[in-house]
């Protein structure tokens, strides 16, 4: 239909070849697709981030770079100054401090089983929460509370008030001695072909339910918006060809919030890592702001940081494999 036109105009319209070909050009150019236009508004949403981080990240990243590779000391017109010691503060953190290498394996560790645990214990709640039923907006207002009490203002008010922190230790032990050591006498006792590392497992879960908890409030909702993004008429079709729930699941609900899989574990991974209990983001603060070693700081904190990416970057490759996005 373009040839068509371009014909008719060449006949019929006294214009020039230039202005000719300009026109027909307009003609042949396709419009900007679906996908392309929310690519631009995805952008316009994330630039004041861009334009923040240029303007007031970046450049404190290459300063504290310099200073990983750097003996730091305090004076001067810059209020510091810097004296290139090369990988000197690396090779104290590996070879050295007898600490570090420890709490980096504890931190891995640490995302490795739990971050898969709140995953999937957040999908489960955002399913449930999902169905219809008296009072569920209260409900998940009630699910929802722990990442208020933990957040912020409130979670400052618990650490400082000594009542509370020593309440909180006391139900921590006797949770751990009453629950923990009951269950690893039943089950190390009755599962003994399986082995006792699928049930050490199992156990360091059940001993860190209640912070899986606390931290999938977030997943949670992000789980629960992408369901509710789902059309309900997909369900229907379902159902009159027989499906039953399982197959449902599998067939429709995961691979229609396989997206926000992949965010919740982003999320996930950066949140268990820099989380306020971490040993070793204790004590890369306290390498800073205690013993004033800004220099080591700095070195610990690049190696902590490389370690997250790393294992953000394997686990966006792999899970992105499974990812099915539609329009």
């Amino acid at each position: 239909m373009h040839r068509a036109v371009c014909v008719w105009m060449r006949v019929t319209l006294p214009w020039s070849g230039e202005e000719s070909e300009r026109v027909k050009g307009a003609l042949k150019k396709k419009p900007m697709s679906l996908r392309r236009k929310r690519a631009i508004v995805g952008y316009l949403f994330i630039s004041p981030f861009i334009l923040g981080f240029l303007l007031f990240i970046l450049q404190p990243l290459a300063t504290s770079l310099r200073m990983s590779f750097s003996n730091v000391s305090l004076g001067g017109e810059a209020g510091f100054s810097m004296d290139y010691t090369g990988i000197d503060n690396y090779t104290r953190a590996f070879t050295v401090d007898p600490d570090f290498n420890r709490l980096l394996v504890d931190s891995l560790k640490d995302v490795l089983i739990n971050a898969p645990s709140i995953i999937i214990f957040s999908l489960i709640a955002a399913v449930l929460l999902n169905r219809k039923f008296p009072g569920r907006g209260f409900v998940r207002a009630i699910f929802f509370m722990p990442v208020v009490l933990t957040s912020g203002v409130v979670l400052g008010l618990e650490s400082q008030n000594s009542l509370l922190a020593g309440m909180s230790q006391l139900q921590t032990a006797e949770t751990n001695t009453s629950v923990t050591s009951f269950a690893q006498n039943v089950l190390l006792g009755s599962f003994t072909d399986v082995g006792s590392g699928i049930v050490g497992f199992v156990l360091n879960i059940i001993d860190h339910f209640y912070d899986i908890v606390v931290a999938a409030g977030i997943q949670t909702v992000v789980f629960l918006s992408a369901l509710q993004s789902i059309n309900p008429s997909i369900y229907e079709s379902a159902d009159i060809e027989g499906c039953t729930a399982w197959e449902k699941f599998w067939k429709i609900t995961m691979p229609m919030v396989s997206p926000m899989i992949l965010v919740n574990w982003i999320y996930t991974i950066v949140d268990r890592f820099i989380r306020s209990d971490n040993q070793l983001m204790v004590k890369i603060l306290n390498a800073a702001g205690v013993t004033l070693e800004y220099g080591y700081s700095s070195a610990m904190a690049w190696v902590y940081c490389v370690a997250m990416l790393l294992i953000i970057g394997v686990s966006v490759w792999a899970i992105s494999k499974v990812v099915y996005y539609y329009d």
